[in-house]
């Protein structure tokens, strides 16, 4: 409150800098007019409405255009990163996580920031070929480490079969967990090929490589990547067809009434 405050008193006084006169001025505010218009409302109103005035200039810089030495860093340590295929040399805050560092220095965005806890698996990437949460992931311990994410997926040009699958199939809506689901879909594949169990797997004692996974095991093993629009049957129709070939609609599955009963009461 004391800086607002601060502020407050360098505007009526008119003490304000070069840039700060010429925003008001754009707005038409200017000696007497500027503090009456102050008395009716508060700094965040001012704030707000001056954003609109600033040039497209101050907001066209790139992340890849900021220095790469950082005036003042807390527990700096420096890192290579080997993402989709190319090292990438990064001096960065030990706690700096990986979704952070590929978001906010390499400008890989399509790795998407949801929830932040782990929860939904919009930042679900690939490292040495299994999915992980990059959000939960400290950048400092994939040192050398083989880290895929959505824009590594397409070859020379093509994209990758699940990305065409998922176009196919309307596997999205909004797009916003696409690229988690996409990633998390791809190293799903390799699980199968291992023979990998899951929280449905029946019998673990007969595991064979090369699983041909049913509904229920892909639906299981896609379960930590949340899709808020709700296009589930098209994902999992988008898998089994890279999956198996199988190109067949899901079946929709309801809870019958002693399903609900049962819920209700527990």
């Amino acid at each position: 409150m004391k800086e607002i405050e601060k502020w407050k008193e360098k505007i009526e006084s008119d003490n304000l800098s070069e840039d700060e006169e010429k925003i008001f001025n754009q707005m038409g505010l200017n000696g007497e007019s500027r503090r009456k218009f102050l008395k009716g409302v508060s700094i965040a109103t001012i704030s707000i409405w001056a954003s609109t005035y600033f040039t497209s200039d101050l907001f066209a810089n790139a992340i890849k255009d900021l220095p790469d030495k950082t005036l003042v860093l807390l527990n700096e340590i420096k890192v290579n990163l080997r993402v989709n295929d190319m090292v990438k040399p990064l001096t960065l805050d030990s706690r700096t996580t990986l979704l952070d560092a590929l978001r906010e220095r390499l400008v890989l965005t399509g790795t998407k920031k949801g929830c932040d806890h782990g929860q939904c698996g919009a930042c679900t990437v690939m490292i040495d070929g299994k999915r992980k949460l990059s959000c939960l992931t400290l950048a400092a311990t994939c040192e050398d480490k083989e880290i895929t994410t959505i824009e590594g997926l397409a070859k020379d040009g093509k994209m990758h079969p699940m990305q065409q699958a998922f176009l196919k199939h309307d596997g999205f809506q909004c797009g916003y967990c696409t690229p988690g689901q996409i990633c998390s879909s791809v190293a799903l594949l390799e699980e199968a090929k291992n023979g990998e169990a899951s929280y449905v797997t029946e019998n673990f004692k007969s595991i064979k490589r090369n699983l041909k996974l049913s509904e229920e095991e892909i639906r299981e093993r896609m379960s930590g990547n949340i899709c808020r629009c709700g296009a589930y049957n098209n994902i999992v129709q988008a898998f089994k067809q890279v999956h198996s070939g199988d190109d067949e609609m899901p079946t929709w599955e309801f809870a019958t009434s002693e399903q609900m009963e049962k819920a209700k009461n527990a």
